[in-house]
């Protein structure tokens, strides 16, 4: 979307709502774009990537190891079904 400055004085709350969706927004001065809206993405920090890992961590030692995911493709011999 691109519009001019004037205009987004009045909007510019919106705008910022629709750069935060993903909409490009841009803005112009006598039909030169000048600027862009784009929406911010805070960097987790170092504690909650730590955190995260851990849980990613715990969650696949609970979870079914990689040899007893395909036992569904077994008999009870062991040979393929």
């Amino acid at each position: 979307m691109q519009l001019p400055i004037t205009d987004a004085k009045a909007r510019l709350t919106d705008l910022v709502r629709e750069a935060e969706a993903g909409e490009d927004v841009v803005l112009t001065r006598h039909g030169h774009t000048v600027a862009r809206l784009v929406a911010m993405h805070p960097k987790p920090s170092a504690k909650n990537r730590a955190k995260v890992i851990d849980a990613v961590r715990a969650q696949a030692a609970a979870g079914a190891s990689a040899a007893r995911s395909q036992e569904f493709l077994y008999d009870d011999d062991g040979l393929p079904k």
